[in-house]
């Protein structure tokens, strides 16, 4: 039964060595409403067999795919080997491979089209194959909430396809070919069942979330709940129930399952350099734009939220990396890679990926970031010490500050509108002043928009304008963390002594700080805050998790330390400014500010202590004193700042004119590696297509080989046991092949193959073998011709043209040798026979005719005799009552002896044809039985379709007369109505007499063309009318039918040839 909208569509990736198991799973698959669509790897100059193959192997409708074509239920649709399809709505659509980039990834294409348009209802499958190809799609599909399986890597020689997909965790069954089907229709089953119960418990789904949150925990209660309920409907089909009820209560004992639910809602859908358009739009735009604004030794932090198994957070690391060239060195670079799920993070860790998850890694990139271990590649250190892994939940544990960029793609697509402007709001705050926030392609942020600059729409590139929205903190709580009890050791308490320590000494020195009325910061290279002791709030300004301890000074003071500050680091000397007249709430106090180098164990480290105090410096430590006046130093630190912009400026010409002229150089070095590259990587593409279509044309070929071989062995076998002899000849007349009978006819050699049949003897009295073969090949059809051999055997020669299937032409002969000796032995007996039987039937005929004759003369001499007596004595009554008696039966002998002649006469009759005009014979026999008509008052009616018959005039009145008298004499008391019809049936003639009359019984009707059979006791007759009919009808090549019943009547039907 065909559907127009199929319950499922399940998408079958193959590629090499996929041939054998798509037959194996066609054996297999019921008709059960789903759709099956197979995209194989085929060279476009490939002619597919797939369709004739598998339609061997399945009851369900298998045919080729077209373009728009409708997609029906039970029906096989496959790929055309130069397209590539995808699917929209309920149809095919297909594009030729020359027109697609992605030619080489045709499973990928499909399958993602399908996820894309039928989400749930989709089912992948990815059999045999080399490569990766299905690997993406297979996310997809998952992700959409559809199934995927692939087939056990360990079961077939090609097994790179299923692996590669079975390594991205997305697989829900791995399976042999056979035991598919039986897994997707029980799924199919239950998934048709949930819908048609209804699976839109609210309670019982709220009950699964907080079921997760208790034992994990995690957090699912502002995700769409169509999304979790997609998910919870796949694994109740899976786990084969049919109640949600009953799972339920199966989550609550099985806390493995609860793991694989939560995992399921997590779906982590990456890859490296995922939308590439996107990535090369941030290595040409972004990346150089955050590294044009940076500082000398700033520090790069950037987040990548979701990040699942690390690909994307890796990615953003090496555009980082080729952004630094040559200045990787002069930044720290911070990569913050946050995800949910823990053990996507432990893989994340390790940095170690299959070479299929690599597919977008360019060849340089591989070499320079990955280094190989065995089958894999991992990262290098270089590049994973840039990337920091941590559990993070957007939803409860605060943002990660002060980024320059901020990845948040597909994350947000599955929580409900007021959960993803919290989130979009914390991302915002995570943003430093002109940070780059990077979403995916369905994310849109609305809530934050007014404070982002759109720099792609297209890319989905905003950037923070400066502005900045609250957040409340309260809302969020810290990752958690879980402590154990250690065991103590002696080790371990010295250790936790070494803390104690360590915290009552901030203590003390924090105490002494305050009481002193100090503030003490302590600084490294760069100016970012190591330690702080003292009380902040009297002296710095108040900002949330500041880098720079510049920020936290207010004017005065920051115009005192940018005015001492040089001479402190070139010098190595202490200084300090007095008098700086600072604002205290309502009042105004004069503080001093005292910087020093850092001396640990005698000697400078590079660090900076910088001491605000209301009171004068500690002369002991501070060499330089100096009083503040704020328009000196102001506008000493104005010319500072001059000075430094005038260098800046020179020195900014000077990179700019080298970085020009590398530029230069470097482009078209660049563009010469991206030419080299891109044609290595297609050259590299297409050898592995090529390779994969080899594979599959390979396998054909195989199986047609195995077919080949088959048919040879029949063919071998047929001539072994062909005990007449059979030729086969090419159009040279050369000998190709012949069967063991022929040698007993023509004298034949194994080694005679290859050599003119005229040049080997026969031993047949009259040869025209030669002949015939020639006319044959000449032109002429088929000859058949009897011959005898020395020996005296004959056999029935047939010479038939050998005509090849491709060109339809002639190309050689066939000659069969049939032994008809004992046909023809029986045949000269039969003409024997026949000849016997023609002289006994004609002197049988001789007989009758004298007999009929010689009778006759006796029988007038008495009928002559009766008459004299009765006019003798005809008052006699004895003579009067006697003499009906003997004048009926002289009639009845006379009628007699003339059937007889008749029946003498039927084959002689049946000679003499003619074109007998059936109207007048009818009118012939009407006024033949008037009286007859008259006394019965019959009814006669007439049916001619067919005016003129070819026929023996004679016996077709001797028919119609018999069979219109007998439905005459045979009546009811009904009054008789007798039909006459005579039609045209294809190539036949049919004659059909029907009557009202007795009727006869059906137990006898076998029996009354029989001679001398007579049904009905009443009435005259010898039964031999019924038996003419036959006869002369047999004669002529026809037969005659009979139906009849008691009480009804009956009808006779003649089948003459036309």
């Amino acid at each position: 039964m065909f559907t127009a909208e199929p319950h499922h569509i399940i998408a079958i990736g193959a590629s090499a060595g996929g041939l054998d198991d798509l037959t194996t799973f066609f054996d297999h698959t019921p008709t059960d409403g789903v759709s099956y669509i197979i995209v194989q790897h085929l060279s476009a100059d490939f002619q597919s067999h797939l369709v004739a193959l598998l339609s061997r192997h399945s009851k369900l409708v298998v045919q080729q795919a077209e373009d728009g074509m409708a997609i029906h239920g039970n029906q096989v649709y496959t790929i055309p080997n130069d397209k590539v399809m995808t699917v929209r709505g309920h149809s095919l659509y297909l594009t030729n491979k020359k027109d697609d980039r992605s030619t080489h990834l045709t499973i990928n294409t499909f399958f993602t089209s399908l996820a894309a348009e039928y989400g749930p209802k989709a089912i992948g499958i990815v059999l045999s194959g080399l490569g990766s190809d299905g690997t993406d799609g297979a996310k997809a599909i998952k992700k959409a909430g559809g199934l995927v399986i692939a087939r056990e890597p360990d079961g077939t020689e090609f097994h790179s396809m299923p692996a590669n997909v079975i390594s991205t965790g997305m697989v829900d069954f791995i399976l042999e070919p056979e035991a598919m089907p039986a897994v997707i229709e029980d799924f199919v089953k239950r998934e048709l069942d949930l819908l048609a119960s209804g699976i839109h418990d609210e309670e019982h789904v709220g009950e699964i979330i907080e079921l997760i949150s208790k034992e994990l925990p995690l957090d699912f209660t502002d995700y769409k709940q169509s999304t979790i309920l997609r998910r919870i409907k796949r694994r109740v089909a899976a786990n084969n129930f049919s109640e949600l009820d009953s799972y339920v209560k199966f989550l609550k004992t099985n806390p493995d399952e609860l793991e694989v639910l939560a995992k399921d809602f997590l779906i982590s859908v990456t890859g490296f350099f995922r939308d590439s358009e996107s990535f090369d739009f941030l290595e040409s735009q972004i990346i150089p734009a955050i590294i044009a604004q940076l500082a000398p030794q700033q520090e790069i932090r950037m987040w990548v939220t979701g990040c699942a198994t690390g690909e994307e957070a890796y990615s953003m690391a090496m555009l980082v990396s080729e952004g630094l060239g040559d200045n990787i060195n002069e930044h720290v670079v911070k990569i913050f890679a946050t995800d949910i799920d823990s053990a996507a993070l432990a893989q994340a860790g390790k940095g170690l990926y299959k070479a299929a998850t690599l597919a977008n890694v360019s060849e340089q990139r591989l070499t320079r970031f990955f280094q190989v271990e065995g089958d894999d590649y991992r990262v290098k250190a270089t590049l994973r010490k840039m990337v920091i892994f941590a559990q993070h939940d957007l939803v409860k544990n605060p943002p990660y500050c002060n980024m320059h960029f901020i990845s948040c793609r597909n994350v947000l697509i599955y929580m409900t509108p007021a959960l993803q402007k919290k989130i979009y709001l914390m991302l915002l705050f995570g943003l430093r002043s002109h940070g780059y926030l990077f979403l995916g392609s369905s994310e849109n942020p609305l809530p934050i928009l007014e404070s982002l600059k759109v720099i792609s729409k297209k890319f989905k590139v905003y950037k923070n304008q400066g502005s900045h929205h609250p957040v409340r903190f309260d809302s969020y709580s810290m990752p958690e963390v879980s402590y154990k009890k250690l065991t103590d050791t002696p080790q371990q308490k010295e250790q936790a002594y070494k803390v104690a320590d360590r915290t009552v000494g901030d203590a003390v020195n924090e105490t002494v700080m305050k009481d002193l009325g100090q503030l003490v910061i302590c600084i490294d290279q760069n100016e970012r805050i190591l330690k702080l002791y003292g009380d902040t709030t009297r002296f710095l300004l108040q900002k949330i998790m500041p880098t720079d301890f510049t920020e936290l000074l207010p004017g005065p003071l920051a115009i005192a330390y940018n005015a001492i500050i040089n001479n402190v680091v070139q010098t190595n000397k202490g200084a300090s400014v007095t008098g700086i007249i600072i604002p205290e709430g309502e009042q105004i106090i004069s503080v001093t500010l005292s910087v020093s180098p850092m001396i640990y164990k005698g000697r400078s480290n590079g660090f900076l202590v910088v001491r605000i105090n209301e009171e004068t410096p500690v002369e002991a430590t501070v060499n330089n004193r100096l009083v503040f006046n704020e328009e000196i130093y102001f506008n000493q630190y104005t010319q500072s700042l001059e000075q430094e912009v005038r260098e800046l400026k020179e020195e900014r010409l000077a990179s700019n004119e080298r970085l020009y002229s590398q530029e230069e150089n470097m482009q078209s070095f660049n563009e010469e590696l991206l030419s080299a590259n891109e044609e290595m990587q297609s050259t590299s593409e297409e050898m592995q297509s090529i390779n994969e279509e080899l594979h599959t044309i390979n396998a054909d070929y195989q199986l047609k080989n195995k077919e080949l071989a088959d048919l040879n062995d029949d063919l071998n076998n047929y001539f072994r046991s062909n005990v007449n002899g059979q030729l086969f000849l090419d159009d040279q007349m050369r000998l190709i092949k012949f069967s063991p009978g022929a040698s007993k006819l023509i004298n034949l050699l194994e080694t005679d193959v290859g050599r003119p049949l005229s040049n080997i003897s026969t031993n047949f009295i009259v040869e025209t073998i030669i002949e015939d073969i020639s006319a044959v090949l000449s032109g002429d059809a088929v000859i058949t011709k009897e011959i005898e051999t020395k020996d005296g055997r004959w056999f029935q020669v047939m010479t038939m043209p050998y005509i090849k299937q491709v060109s339809n032409k002639t190309s050689g002969a066939i000659i069969t040798f049939n032994d008809i000796t004992e046909l023809k032995t029986i045949q000269q007996q039969l003409d024997k026979k026949n000849e016997a039987l023609m002289r006994i039937n004609a002197d049988l005929d001789n007989f009758v005719h004298t007999a009929s004759h010689d009778l006759l003369d006796p029988l007038t001499s008495i009928e002559g005799s009766l008459s004299l007596i009765s006019t003798i004595d005809s008052n006699d009554p004895q003579i009067q009552e006697v003499l009906p008696i003997i004048n009926g039966s002289v009639k009845k002998f006379r009628s007699l002896i003339s059937e007889i002649a008749q029946v003498a006469k039927i084959e002689n009759n049946a000679q003499q044809t003619e074109l007998v005009d059936i109207d007048e014979l009818l009118d012939n026999i009407d006024w033949s039985l008037t009286e007859r008509i008259k006394l019965s008052g019959a009814v006669i009616k007439r049916d001619v379709q067919v005016n003129k018959v070819e026929f023996s005039k004679k016996n077709l009145r001797s028919i119609l007369y018999n069979l219109i008298a007998n439905g005459i004499k045979y009546r009811s008391e009904r009054t008789p109505v007798i039909q006459v019809r005579i039609t045209q049936e294809s190539n036949q003639t049919v004659l059909c007499v029907e009557d009202n009359g007795k009727g006869m019984d059906k137990r006898y009707l076998d029996t009354i063309f029989d001679k001398y059979t007579r049904l009905h006791s009443d009435g005259d007759g010898y039964g031999i009318g019924l038996y003419l009919a036959r006869k002369i009808v047999h004669a002529a090549g026809g037969r005659i039918a009979v139906e009849s019943e008691l009480g009804v009547g009956s009808k006779f039907t003649i089948y003459l040839n036309s």
